[in-house]
């Protein structure tokens, strides 16, 4: 099978935290993804016991162009988190995949000895998404169009097959024979599982919560988190919520024909999430170990389905069959694209997304793979088992899947 697989031998998550993810145009509409970043950096090095001059790589991801100081956002998370000046940072992309990306960026720089511990950042802001031009460096034309447009709305769309990423996913219900009334009920299992484990108090250990916050960075200029006026903090994710069948079914389609509503897509959110990153030889208590990561690609029009043959790379490489898996979590992006991943690879819906995902939850993109991995983690950790596998599809055609173990197996 053509892909890329690795294997880490003494990769392990150390610590994890992030924000709760806020919905679109929320009270975090106004927040840099640098800022979102540089709070759950410093969480993450809280909740570890470590210093910031304890790390030797930052690796950090944002898709959007969120502020005009973007291309500084691994840098700056890593300095105003109390990362030593002389220790560089890297800007990782891989759209949806990103937060995946970021630990086996990590896994590959400890495996070689060229980083001992590592500082892995993804924070987005989907509601800064810009209204922005390409077309006007040189000026206006008198009665020539004008070129300004929805960097988010525009970004769905995939211009070698001239489809959206949900026309995407609608290929893969017809390939599938996916029903709306299945997608639907899918969507609701997602918002049901999202409050019963918001209701339980699963999600608190996750979250960092956000106030406004000065960050000092001694000989340089302050930055800032600043909330709305009358929010103190946040605590929780928004966008669970109670609906049912029939609230569901009575969404619009998104195009005519299509299975795919607001209701069984994922959410838009803004948040950040952060995982340290170490030599499991010297871990006391990791939360996870790191033992493979696997991508591949996938043909565009229905690059939802690429989590199946990223985990099939992934349980190939390491030896093992999904039976052997007991909690895997696979992005939401899309209701007919998971259902579509889980028909391929005849997984047991018991064992996938246990406590909701993107539909309910959302997704800030680069930050997703974070907290699928985070859950992993926990959720192993919880029920005492071994494997888990975070996965996600990626716009243009690709899947990418990371093994988690159990350190109470290893």
């Amino acid at each position: 099978m053509k892909g890329q697989f690795e294997a880490f031998e003494q990769v392990a998550l150390l610590a994890a935290a992030r924000t709760p993810w806020i919905d679109y145009c929320g009270p975090l509409a106004q927040v840099s993804p640098i800022d979102l970043g540089i709070h759950v950096a410093r969480a993450v090095l809280a909740r570890a016991g470590i210093g910031g001059e304890q790390v030797d790589s930052v690796l950090a991801g944002s898709m959007a162009q969120a502020s005009f100081d973007a291309y500084m956002l691994p840098r700056h998370i890593g300095l105003y988190a109390g990362v030593p000046i002389e220790v560089p940072a890297l800007a990782v992309q891989r759209i949806c995949g990103t937060g995946l990306e970021l630990l086996r960026q990590a896994g590959n720089q400890l495996e070689r000895g060229s980083a001992s511990l590592a500082l892995c950042v993804a924070a987005e802001s989907m509601s800064r998404n810009p209204i922005a031009s390409y077309e006007h460096r040189g000026g206006f034309r008198l009665g020539a169009p004008v070129g300004f447009k929805d960097f988010l709305w525009e970004a769905l769309l995939d211009p070698a097959i001239a489809q959206t990423m949900i026309d995407t996913a609608q290929n893969l219900a017809q390939r599938y024979g996916l029903r709306r009334e299945e997608v639907d009920a899918f969507a609701l299992g997602s918002f049901d599982k999202a409050l019963a484990a918001q209701a339980e108090g699963w999600f608190d250990d996750e979250i960092a919560p956000v106030a406004s916050s000065r960050f000092e960075l001694a000989g340089y200029q302050p930055r800032h988190l600043k909330l709305p006026r009358k929010i103190n903090d946040l605590q929780r994710d928004s966008h669970p919520r109670q609906t049912s069948a029939e609230a569901l079914a009575a969404l619009s389609p998104v195009s005519a024909g299509s299975v795919q509503t607001a209701g069984n897509s994922c959410a838009l959110v803004d948040g950040a999430a952060a995982i340290l990153v170490g030599d499991a030889r010297s871990a006391e208590s990791p939360l996870a170990l790191l033992r493979a990561s696997a991508v591949v690609g996938v043909p565009p029009e229905i690059m939802g389905i690429g989590p199946a043959p990223a985990i099939r790379l992934l349980l190939d490489g390491a030896g093992l069959t999904l039976d052997a898996i007991d909690s895997l979590e696979i992005n939401e992006a899309q209701g007919a694209q998971v259902l579509a991943v889980q028909r391929e690879l005849e997984l047991d819906a018991a064992r996938l997304n246990r406590h909701g995902g993107a539909i309910a939850l959302g997704h800030p993109l680069a930050a997703t793979g974070l907290r699928l991995a985070y859950s992993v983690a926990r959720q192993l950790a919880a029920r005492g088992t071994r494997y888990g596998i975070a996965a996600a599809c990626i716009g243009g055609g690709q899947g990418m899947a990371l093994l988690l173990e159990n350190p109470a197996h290893r």
